[in-house]
């Protein structure tokens, strides 16, 4: 029965000290922590939770005081502690005391198996390992490690709090940037509760990618799911149901009242989709934008994404900084008569990376852009001298305006992407009748609406399916993707493709379960699996294929957005081929229009044209209708279309042009300055292979009931068949593949990529450390000399403290382990033998039969023990105080020395960091141990002088 004003611990998180029930309403309980600043509702029922109850004996701590416990006494369902002559009542307790019960389990005889004591040991030294890394939380994502994701993730990761706008070219990765953040904020608790806010049309790919590549499960919320909270009985706001949502703009625009909601509900981290979207000017701003703006006002962790140029629109590129820090982009002329400097900044920058002498106009630009400062000003004189090219490049880099709050990658740059072939497929028109020409026509129209439409699709006279069967013939040892806009037509060409082909064919659409397209897209992967798999647009999204290299077009969507995202399933960093883009369509048809375009006019098919959208945006009506009368044979229809290509070829190299011309280099280089640029990089690179940590999982699931089984390829086969709990995550379907293997993990996504951060991991983590199991151990080492014994005792240094500091990436939870003798002696060097651990499980010891000797051993063997620890503990304390005084305080020097001359450098954000690091050098000296483990080991001739 729980009482306010009683002491309980969380089970799931012992680390957060005692807590005090506050009040208890219905069916929930609400307990304060508060040493870490947390507030937990709890069903009382399913309650993770232990009455923190001493006995006597035990030392107990408060006010200042500490005592050995002589006898307890019960006072309106509260506990008072009395010794000594002083008294304490549980509330009056400190919230960090040594509640372990291992000591008694072992004094008692309620011991564990050898094995169990060494998994658990084990477990607590990696969890404090994998704790301390600047990539906990990314361990098993499932993601490639190419460098300038990991920058980016790096260095928003480090914010206080990341306000940032990701603005990489198409397919450089903006979301798996955006989803490593997220990832990040979340497994270091600086946020609990992420909004995704997003077009429509995103709101699955989204899922998807925060699913498979972050095992981070995002709800959608809808009208629908909104009005079933409520018809639940919940009075509450909807949006507080759930701490990971995501909602579409469409939704919220045509239900004012849960935009209410949503803006009501609290946030810690805010992320936005295609943001060049959110339409603003001086005078004017849309709703969604005004949704956006109240929603960043509030929040204080905010992302945007967009892949728009700014040289496509300065003050729209300026619509979306106000909205990061409205304080620093409050004037739209201001910015822009400071943006006028930043071209000429760029190219200033080129000539100092290729050692070239800057004129006296661009010496006068450096001298003005350096406020006078008669270091650097001297430094321009030779700035062809590396040392000084290196200073004023430098220099250059921190005053630049925007470097903080943008990131910007482009492919040129980043490099590693293969070349794009295009081959044509032309069927000569002469031999399309006049009702294949007219479906042809219908097809289009329903493919350049947004949806597509729902049309009848009969592909059994088509004569595409000819030229795609001797396609698939002409290479009988390659896979091919081929994606076309809807589902209904996939269906169609699965069907065709049955009669007319022996092909092995995979499908993958929108109508398929989760579960079923992952089974689908692991067939295609598979060596000996289809050779062809069958995409709609939908069902393609945010999907890797890039184990294939040749991409069939069917049709072709109206946005190139959509074209480049297609393109982009096959064309990625690491891809090891060309791509092969084969162009399937009827010469004259309304398709073969919309490819010219796309070839001769964007040089989508060659290229990845970052103003695709905007080409769209000035010709796109022309075009569908210059498609639309090609395909009738109306008169005229080749000179017209021939001007329009040519227009928007001109009007390509023209922006084209533009961005190169105005291609900032300080914004890219920006980067490689920040403290924690190749972090993340050299950490996976020394943790992404580490065979040790693979066994370890093993048997930790093992421990569970879960049996590994070797299927091949780096695969193995988890069976819960003789699984002995519940409460273990990711066994609801039965047996389940996973890998160790992080390319085997991106060449096929249905399977899981086991690291100590996935949740099927840290959740038997949890399990495992959080109960009695492998607490209490007794064996017997044949190598120790004659009558001896010794105790080794297993302490966890914990700082207790708000989450949000992320305490532990200086101090994890820290085993501390420490063996005595029976003549209170330290034994550091003690490791049990390799054959008393190969033994110990065949030797069947009756430990209650030694209960009296070691109720009477364990006790000052245990007091040493801790007194040791203590010891160390404070060795560990001053390390982890020195290394968070010495980080922050260069990362305080840092942001001090930018913020005297670049104004993006906040107020706001030196203030966090200020304030953290205060809360921190207070939180880290007031850490303390508590027992977690006790193993009593005593040589082959102990017992018998028992």
């Amino acid at each position: 029965m729980f009482v306010p004003g009683q002491r309980w611990i969380s089970s799931a998180e012992p680390e957060l000290g005692l807590g005090t029930v506050l009040r208890v309403e219905g069916r929930g309980v609400q307990v304060l922590f508060a040493k870490a600043g947390v507030l937990r509702p709890y069903a009382i029922d399913s309650a993770p939770l232990l009455r923190a109850e001493f006995r006597a004996g035990q030392r107990v701590a408060g006010k200042g005081i500490a005592f050995l416990v002589e006898r307890v006494e019960i006072r309106d369902e509260l506990l008072i502690y009395r010794g000594e002559g002083r008294e304490l009542e549980e509330g009056q307790l400190d919230d960090e005391q040594s509640v372990s019960q291992a000591d008694d389990r072992l004094i008692g005889g309620r011991t564990d198996t050898v094995a169990h004591f060494e998994l658990r040991l084990e477990g607590l030294k990696r969890r404090a390992e994998a704790r301390r890394s600047p990539m906990w939380g990314l361990g098993a994502a499932r993601i490639g490690l190419v460098p300038h994701q990991l920058r980016v993730a790096g260095i928003a990761s480090a914010r206080r709090p990341p306000r940032v706008l990701l603005a990489d070219e198409v397919g450089l990765g903006k979301t798996i940037e955006a989803g490593m953040i997220i990832a990040r904020q979340l497994a270091t608790g600086r946020a609990s509760r992420v909004l995704l806010l997003l077009p429509d049309t995103l709101v699955y790919q989204w899922f998807v990618e925060m699913l498979r590549r972050f095992n981070l499960s995002f709800a959608i919320y809808d009208e629908e799911r909104c009005e079933a909270l409520e018809q639940a009985g919940d009075a509450g706001n909807p949006f507080e149901d759930e701490q990971l949502v995501i909602a579409d703009f469409g939704f919220l625009e045509s239900s004012p009242k849960y935009a209410k909601q949503l803006l009501e509900a609290p946030w810690d981290l805010l992320v936005v989709d295609e943001a060049h979207h959110l339409a603003w000017s001086p005078d004017m701003a849309s709703p969604r934008y005004t949704m956006v703006e109240q929603l960043a006002a509030a929040i204080p962790g905010v992302i945007l994404l967009t892949a728009t140029p700014e040289q496509l629109g300065r003050s729209g590129h300026f619509a979306r900084l106000r909205l990061l820090d409205p304080q620093r982009y409050h004037d739209l002329d201001g910015y822009l008569a400071e943006a006028d400097t930043y071209q000429a900044l760029s190219k200033i920058a080129d000539r100092l990376l290729d050692g070239e002498p800057l004129d006296e106009l661009q010496r006068a630009t450096l001298a003005d852009a350096f406020h006078g400062d008669a270091a650097l000003t001297a430094q321009l004189a030779d700035s062809t001298k590396p040392a000084n090219a290196r200073e004023l490049l430098a220099a250059l880099i921190d005053r630049h305006g925007t470097g903080r709050a943008m990131f910007r990658n482009n492919r040129a740059g980043v490099g590693g992407f293969p070349r794009r072939l295009p081959e044509w497929h032309l069927l000569d028109a002469d031999t399309v009748d006049e009702s294949t020409r007219q479906s042809l026509l219908a097809e289009f129209h329903a493919d350049i609406l947004q949806p597509p439409a729902l049309i009848e699709i009969d592909y059994s006279a088509d004569p595409r399916v000819d030229a795609l069967i001797g396609l698939l013939e002409q290479h009988p040892q390659d896979k091919f993707l081929l994606i076309c806009r809807s589902q209904a037509k996939v269906l169609a060409l699965e069907e065709v493709l049955r009669t007319r082909s022996g092909v092995g064919v995979a499908r993958f659409h929108e109508g398929l379960g989760i579960i079923q397209r992952d089974r689908n897209a692991a067939y295609f992967a598979q060596p000996d699996g289809a050779r062809l798999l069958l995409c709609s647009e939908i069902g393609s999204e945010g999907r890797n294929f890039q184990f294939a290299h040749r991409l069939i077009l069917w049709d072709l969507p109206l946005d190139p957005d959509l074209l480049e995202q297609r393109i982009g399933r096959l064309d990625r960093i690491g891809q090891k081929h060309d791509i092969n883009i084969h162009i399937l369509a009827v010469a004259d048809s309304a398709q073969h229009v919309l490819a010219r375009w796309y070839d001769e006019g964007v040089d989508a098919f060659r290229m990845s044209p970052a103003d695709g959208r905007e080409l769209l945006r000035r010709y796109g009506e022309l075009l569908t209708r210059l498609a639309d009368e090609h395909a009738r044979g109306d008169d005229n229809r080749d000179q017209e279309l021939d001007a329009l290509l040519a227009e928007t070829h001109a009007s390509h190299e023209q922006m084209a042009e533009l961005i190169r011309g105005g291609r900032d280099h300080l914004l890219e280089l920006a980067a490689t300055r920040d403290l924690h640029a190749d972090e993340l990089q050299q950490v996976f690179a020394r943790e992404d292979h580490d065979p040790g940590r693979n066994a370890f999982v093993q048997r930790l699931l093992e421990a569970f009931g879960i049996h590994p089984e070797e299927l091949g390829g780096q695969v193995l086969l988890l069976d819960p068949q003789y699984l002995s709990t519940d409460a273990l995550p990711g066994f609801a379907d039965g047996p389940q593949s996973v890998t160790f293997v992080r390319d085997v993990a991106l060449a096929r996504e249905e399977l899981p990529l086991l690291r100590l951060d996935h949740p099927l991991v840290a959740g038997a983590m949890d399990l495992a450390l959080s109960g009695e199991q492998g607490n209490a151990a007794f064996m017997v080492d044949d190598a120790l000399p004659p009558r001896s014994a010794l105790l080794q005792a297993v302490f966890l240094l914990e700082c207790v403290a708000d989450r949000r500091l992320d305490a532990e990436r200086f101090l994890p939870i820290l085993p501390i382990v420490i063996t005595v003798d029976t003549r209170l002696a330290e034994r550091a060097d003690f490791e049990p033998s390799d054959i008393a651990l190969r033994k110990a499980g065949d030797r069947n010891i009756e430990v209650v039969r030694y209960r009296k000797f070691l109720g009477k051993l364990v006790p000052p063997m245990l007091e040493r023990a801790e007194a040791l620890a203590g010891v160390q503990a404070k060795t560990r304390i001053e390390e982890a105080t020195d290394l968070a005084t010495t980080m922050l305080d260069a990362e305080l020097s840092r942001l001090l020395a930018l913020r005297a001359v670049n104004p993006s450098v906040s107020e706001a954000e030196i203030a966090a960091v200020v304030a953290e690091r205060s809360e921190l050098l207070g939180a880290l000296p007031q850490s303390r141990l508590r027992l977690d483990a006790v193993r009593f080991v005593v040589s082959a001739d102990f017992l018998a002088l028992r």
